[in-house]
């Protein structure tokens, strides 16, 4: 099994069970780091490869080799750091006698995540991503029916965090129960010929329902909505938490890392570059020509004549489309969207657990333009969100600076729409 992302800070690279006669077990790292001199931060990677006889406690049963091996291409440790790093382990390996060269990396499994809307599309494969986490100690799996077989399923796997099941409205406060990160992609997917707005009034109402529970219950949690259409849920979950009186801006987030993903996944293909290495920032909003891929700001740097970057930006704000139009009625972006979320959530765990620098693309609350909401480069924390990178928006070429001026209306239409809708179930209610 090959897993690798670029915000992640353990994955599976190869692994082979416990009954295997020798196996490996990789566990890489990368984060976007800075450089000095340099106010944006870019992503490098840096591996390990832990080797041993012994199981790996914090993954029940996995079985490797007594070796270790450092991955240290584009590390952020640098050659010099990379060779001292090897000469300390085989130094440390010599002491041990050879095959008893036991040393292990355990990420401490404390967090609490749940996933509302586990039975769904982007659901399960979600939150068996989740599951894969070592840094999960509880995962909750919550729908309004079959969440159960899902929640059997994924308990299977033999990763430390614990599965519970949760059906319905009457369990929903339980599940939610001293939560740290709250997942929502419930509500019903895209259709043929469906824009995001089509959605509105299903996916709002069930938006407002569970943030309401998520007041009631862990209002301290970070907050990633999935849900469509993120450019009007994400206003409709502020609304609800101010109306309960737990707003916190820096917990609230829109999750855009799909946008990142496909822009990430397609310049790399057009530029044939690696695609670990290639970071692309992505603006605005969530929805057709609201996503604004920053092309100019792409790191590696790369030059774009103007029809290629006019045919990039529209793939990527239409690259949900290309995937409902191809499913043809079977559905829409599930399994990559799943996997967007799974890194946003990784990233989120990353920060609670003191990692000081962590950066993700995400639709929050923001001052960096005249809409009260707007996506960009976040800097996390343990406490949320700690700084909105400007950067990105400085030093835009035209093309970018038109796009992002005629994304505004739309946008802002989209957040009105949303406040409203909350405002209005308020007043009602």
């Amino acid at each position: 099994m090959l897993m690798k992302h670029t915000s992640g800070r353990f994955c599976v690279s190869q692994v082979e069970m416990a009954a295997a006669p020798a196996a490996t077990f990789a566990i890489g790292s990368t984060g976007s780091l800075g450089q000095r001199g340099s106010s944006l931060p870019q992503s490098r990677s840096f591996g390990l490869k832990f080797n041993s006889q012994n199981p790996l406690k914090s993954f029940c049963g996995l079985k490797a080799m007594s070796s270790v091996r450092c991955e240290s291409e584009l590390s952020f440790l640098g050659n010099k750091s990379a060779s001292a790093l090897r000469a300390s382990f085989a130094s440390k390996a010599q002491k041990e006698k050879g095959q008893n060269f036991n040393y292990q990396l355990q990420p401490q499994a404390s967090y609490k995540v749940a996933v509302l809307g586990a039975a769904g599309g982007i659901g399960q494969p979600l939150a068996l991503l989740i599951k894969m986490s070592p840094l999960v100690s509880d995962l909750h799996l919550y729908d309004i029916a079959n969440v159960k077989g899902v929640a059997a399923d994924i308990s299977h796997c033999n990763t430390p965090s614990q599965v519970k099941d949760f059906t319905g409205a009457s369990e929903l406060a339980k599940c939610l129960n001293g939560v740290d990160v709250v997942v929502i992609p419930a509500g019903v997917p895209r259709k043929p010929g469906m824009t995001r707005d089509d959605l509105f009034n299903i996916n709002a109402g069930i938006v407002r329902d569970l943030v309401s529970a998520v007041a009631d219950n862990c209002p301290g949690a970070f907050i990633q909505i999935i849900s469509n259409p993120v450019n009007s849920t994400v206003p409709i979950a502020a609304e609800v938490l101010k109306q309960k009186g737990v707003y916190d801006p820096k917990k609230l987030f829109g999750v855009t890392t799909l946008d990142v993903v496909r822009a990430n996944t397609f310049v790399a293909q057009k530029k044939n570059l690696k695609l670990i290495d290639v970071d692309v920032p992505v603006v605005g909003g969530h929805a057709g020509i609201t996503i604004l891929p920053l092309l100019s700001k792409t790191r590696p740097s790369a030059s774009f004549t103007d029809e290629v970057v006019e045919e990039l930006t529209v793939r990527i704000q239409n690259a949900g489309t290309e995937v409902v139009e191809a499913k043809a009625g079977a559905g829409s972006a599930t399994l990559s969207m799943a996997y967007a979320a799974a890194r946003f959530v990784e990233s989120s765990l990353r920060a609670l657990d003191g990692d000081g620098d962590v950066y993700e693309c995400s639709y929050v609350q923001s001052d960096l333009t005249d809409l009260p909401f707007f996506a960009s480069r976040v800097k996390l924390g343990k406490k949320g969100i700690e700084a909105l990178i400007p950067s990105d928006l400085q030093g835009l070429t035209d093309y970018e600076q038109k796009a992002l001026e005629a994304l505004k209306p739309e946008l802002k239409a989209s957040i009105e729409k949303g406040i409203a809708f909350a405002q209005k179930q308020a007043v009602a209610a």
